[in-house]
């Protein structure tokens, strides 16, 4: 009778030993992991990475209190095996078990980003490239490799017409050529059969009007002012009247926007020197955005040839239809340069 309670105070033993440490596993599996105050963690697991790398950069992030069990874990979910790279977003109080779960499915958390006012590929390059895996030389690479640019019916001159200024969700492992594949899917989207359309009826091909656009939106910030804007130079062409765009001369002098262009800027030897040559540049001067190649494909029909800023220097502008009229409006606004110290 007493070794029958010896053995069943031995076994209650074991059995409470045995569920207390079951309790403690489950606890430690499935129980809440840490919790932050300041909100959820991201963590960035990058290409090529093995288990090790994962561990180093959840424990950087506060997200592994105990790295044997994560260790053990992970082996028994083969885990070590199955390292996805990916940008991922980890719930505050998130379990050992239910990490371990996100990261080997791959359940990325997509990036989002916007981009507008790029007046070079570099500085877009720049602009994306916190964004991606990727480092903005590797992107820059890509997005001027001949092969690329040859396939998608381009030239080096008019590649930057490809990105559409806008906001997009992307994944953080885009490599380059697939952040290009779609930047050409949005390209296609963007010139739909009615942008088509109204570009065909202003003589104009796609390239053309991104160019144009990217002149317009270099001449006013001020966007119901586009379509007029547009309707000045479509009239310019019609005639085979030079362009006389003073931010094509910028950009061919490479200096900054808000300089003043004087009469020897414009004797320079430069395909984008629309006072010495007719037509429409190679390509466009910036990344134009949809609101200034609808204003493009929508000019406003008027006679005006000439337009120059106002002289209250509000970001509008004067329009002439005869030059005699312009050079007013040009003196006017000289003054008021010259009043404000404004020389070059």
């Amino acid at each position: 009778m007493k070794r029958g309670r010896l053995i069943l105070l031995a076994l209650l033993l074991v059995l409470g030993v045995g569920g207390y440490i079951g309790w403690q596993v489950y606890k430690c599996v499935f129980g809440p992991g840490p919790r932050f105050e300041d909100g959820d963690r991201i963590v960035l697991i990058p290409t090529g990475s093995g288990l090790d790398q994962v561990i180093d950069s959840l424990k950087a992030q506060g997200l592994v209190a105990d790295e044997q069990s994560f260790r053990l874990l992970a082996d028994r979910k083969k885990y070590g095996a199955k390292v996805k790279p990916g940008r991922y977003r980890v719930e505050s109080g998130i379990s050992l078990n239910g990490l371990i779960n996100k990261l080997r499915s791959g359940e990325q958390e997509p990036v989002r980003i916007t981009f507008n006012n790029i007046r070079t590929l570099p500085e877009f390059a720049a602009k994306v490239a916190p964004y991606i895996e990727a480092d903005s030389l590797e992107l820059i690479r890509a997005i001027r490799d001949p092969g690329t640019i040859e396939k998608l019916g381009l030239r080096p001159e008019t590649m930057i017409s490809l990105f559409i200024p806008d906001t997009y969700e992307l994944w953080w492992t885009d490599t380059p050529a697939e952040l290009i594949d779609r930047m050409a899917t949005e390209y296609r989207r963007f010139w739909n059969p009615e942008r088509q359309a109204r570009a065909k009826a202003i003589g104009l091909g796609q390239g053309e009007v991104s160019t144009l656009a990217s002149i317009v939106q270099a001449e006013t910030a001020k966007p119901d002012e586009a379509p007029i804007i547009a309707g000045v130079y479509l009239n310019r062409l019609r005639i085979n009247m030079p362009l006389q765009a003073d931010p094509t001369l910028k950009f061919a002098l490479g200096i900054d926007s808000l300089n003043r262009v004087l009469d020897r800027d414009k004797l320079v030897d430069s395909p984008f020197n629309t006072y010495t040559r007719t037509g429409l540049p190679p390509g466009p001067i910036n990344m134009p955005e949809p609101r200034y190649i609808d204003a493009v494909l929508n000019p406003a029909k008027h006679d005006y040839l000439y337009f120059c800023a106002r002289e209250t220097l509000d970001g509008y502008s004067n329009f002439a239809k005869t030059y005699e009229q312009h050079l007013v409006n040009a003196r006017r606004y000289q003054r008021a340069l010259n009043e404000r110290g404004i020389y070059r």
